[in-house]
């Protein structure tokens, strides 16, 4: 076997051959191209496994490289600290290092994606940051507005006849504000639009339809919550445990244990951001639509704190949607069951 560590770059990526026994077959650089990767496969000994770093690249060239090897595996660039902490660092070595800890089996491996969860999760992402400039445009007018002195109805402003109104009958508003108010007001239009057509076209998406509609029969899961779940969770499979799942969504603290001593730290930075921010939405609205939230809610906020009380709704969610996903069922209320079991 030989073993093939890449240090993946913009525009090069170098690499370096090792058989089993750790000795240098070949290292070199080649261009990030598919062309001169299929040029590159083709002069490289069998049978092969290669490796690779975690970068916004990746994903391509994973894909173009899994037919033409026995694995191809990819390090979480946080866990690669043999790279990291080097005192003299540059492409070759990394590769090289790369290299050395996939023939050893010293590779932090992370999960990756199938393609079409990876395609439709770019989507979604996509439509996030549509909403995070639709936002800043929101508050971009709100300002305009309020840096003029002109008077408001705050929770009316963004809605289609309010602004309308307020366009064309207000006097406060100068004349050199409005071609900005227009702009502002035709960019959040634009965006309601491309966020609606974003959302449809997943939701009617065969390979999706059918599970986001069971996690949808869970209370207080909507359709964004649903989506985020199956494309930045993907295949549920690889989490054995809910614990497993809540630490990869973000709402657990950190712990450091040494000796006799266990120290809880604050929120792990290493999480999906993606799918936490969701979920933390979620958890504060869920509770409406469900008894037995509500009442977890309540049992955390007695102990003196409301964002533990969050986030225990939030890892509750994470334990119905996993439960949802692994028996391919609709969500049954624990009050319904006991109903049906008196019955």
């Amino acid at each position: 076997m030989y073993y093939i560590g890449l240090d993946v770059h913009k525009k090069t990526i170098s690499y370096c051959v090792k058989d089993a026994a750790g000795h240098v077959h070949r290292e070199g650089k080649i261009g990030a191209t598919r062309g001169e990767l299929d040029a590159w496969i083709k002069t490289l000994p069998q049978p092969r496994m290669m490796a690779m770093e975690a970068t916004i690249f990746t994903g391509w060239i994973y894909d173009h490289l899994l037919p033409h090897a026995e694995k191809v595996k990819v390090a979480h660039p946080l866990m690669l600290r043999a790279i990291a902490a080097s005192k003299k660092k540059n492409d070759r070595i990394d590769a090289g290092k790369i290299a050395d800890c996939l023939r050893c089996d010293f590779l932090p491996e992370c999960h990756m994606a199938s393609t079409e969860i990876r395609d439709r999760r770019r989507t979604l992402r996509y439509r996030n940051l549509v909403i995070r400039q639709m936002v800043q445009m929101k508050n971009r007018v709100s300002g305009l507005l309020m840096e003029s002195g002109v008077s408001y109805d705050k929770q009316r402003l963004h809605k289609m006849g309010y602004f309308s109104e307020l366009f064309s009958t207000n006097e406060e508003i100068s004349e050199s504000i409005r071609p900005l108010l227009r702009l502002g007001r035709e960019h959040i239009l634009r965006g309601q639009r491309l966020d609606r057509a974003l959302i449809s076209s997943l939701e009617r998406d065969p390979l999706l339809s059918e599970r986001l509609r069971r996690l949808r029969t869970i209370p207080g899961v909507g359709p964004i919550t649903a989506l985020t779940w199956a494309l930045e969770i993907g295949d549920y499979t690889r989490f054995p445990s809910v614990k497993e799942a809540i630490s990869y969504c973000g709402l657990c603290s950190a712990e450091k244990s040494s000796a006799d001593k266990v120290m809880r730290m604050p929120i792990s930075k290493q999480r999906n951001k993606h799918i936490q921010h969701v979920l933390v939405e979620a958890a504060k609205l869920a509770p409406r639509y469900s008894h037995e939230l509500a009442l977890l809610r309540e049992k955390e906020i007695q102990r003196g704190n409301k964002n533990r009380a969050t986030l225990a709704v939030a890892r509750k969610l994470v334990a119905y949607m996993l439960a949802v996903d692994r028996r391919k069922q609709d969500f049954v209320p624990a009050e319904e069951l006991a109903a049906k079991a008196v019955a």
